[in-house]
């Protein structure tokens, strides 16, 4: 039998059968790694797999095969130093909620967001969340924001989750998908998934049938139906998005408006910090490449060489 993994807890994964659509409780058998990456999560939700029902209680099964993935997001990993946790597979798009006040989301962690769904070849759309606490300067500024991003090819929406206003907008961005939907604590997830589908009343404090009792539920990610062919990929609020698995040398490839001058520097091996001839610092200081997106990288580069 295939499936999808709807939840995970860590200990058990929640399967929904492809044929049935029902929903099994399962565990994996054996271990399973992935290539040169070290996971803190052998498995996640979004990943197709073959499992086998067990005979002595019902609705429960094992995993028995992990299909290949297409891509995935990653973060490191909370609990274990040098492991990495695999947020969400299979993605058509991811959606990054943000938030310019209460709380307010970096550029620094917007930036690694982005970096990492580029590195795995995922689009991401800023939802731009509360828009409804900023004044005409702060709309300004959130408009001046998004325009910056538009112009690396990162599409935009504006809303209200709390009252509902540019949700339709936001909706229309899921049809027929399977998306991530991330940010920091706090940015207005669940509201934002309990406007998209209103019928699952989500609840921070809800315990799921399947899931480990006392679990809240924002502590796991979790697959919602948004409508037939349409998932949302709920993932817990993420505090810190540490780069995993991107050499240094690779990184200014995952900043589109970097990528185009990357063989105009002088030095071929050219890091973009301080070596002559360099035409990416040359645009920064042309204005053509933004500031704020700059700082980015070089606190990319210094966070790699710390743990090196």
């Amino acid at each position: 039998m295939t499936g999808t993994v709807v939840k995970s807890t860590g200990s058990w994964y929640v399967v929904r059968d492809a044929a049935t659509e029902q929903l099994y409780r399962c565990r994996l058998r054996g271990k399973f790694k992935i290539k040169n990456l070290k996971v803190s999560n052998p498995l996640a939700v979004g990943d197709l797999v073959t499992f086998e029902p067990e005979q002595q209680a019902e609705g429960t099964a094992v995993i028995t095969h992990i299909a290949p993935r297409r891509n995935y997001i990653v973060r490191r990993s909370v609990h274990t130093t040098g492991h990495a946790h695999i947020v969400g597979a299979n993605l058509d798009q991811a959606l990054l909620v943000v938030t310019l006040v209460s709380p307010t989301t970096s550029f620094g962690f917007i930036d690694r967001f982005l970096v990492t769904a580029e590195a795995y070849h995922i689009p991401v759309v800023l939802v731009f969340n509360k828009a409804d606490l900023l004044d005409a300067d702060g709309l300004a500024y959130q408009e001046e924001i998004a325009g910056m991003y538009r112009s690396l090819g990162y599409a935009s929406r504006a809303c209200t989750a709390s009252t509902g206003a540019g949700v339709a907008a936001v909706d229309a961005l899921l049809d027929g998908k399977t998306s991530l939907l991330s940010g920091h604590s706090g940015v207005g997830k669940s509201t934002l998934i309990n406007a998209l589908v209103p019928d699952l009343d989500i609840k921070t404090a809800e315990i799921s049938q399947f899931s480990d009792k006392g679990v809240h539920t924002t502590t796991f990610a979790e697959m919602l139906e948004v409508r037939p062919g349409t998932y949302i990929i709920d993932t817990p609020g993420i505090k810190e998005l540490g780069i995993v698995d991107i050499k240094p040398a690779e990184l200014a490839g995952y900043f589109p408006e970097m990528r185009a001058l990357l063989n105009q520097c002088r030095f071929h091996n050219c890091q973009h910090v301080h070596e002559p001839g360099c035409a990416v610092r040359e645009a920064v200081d042309a204005g053509r490449i933004a500031l704020p997106r700059y700082d980015s990288y070089l606190s990319m580069l210094a966070d790699d060489d710390n743990r090196h």
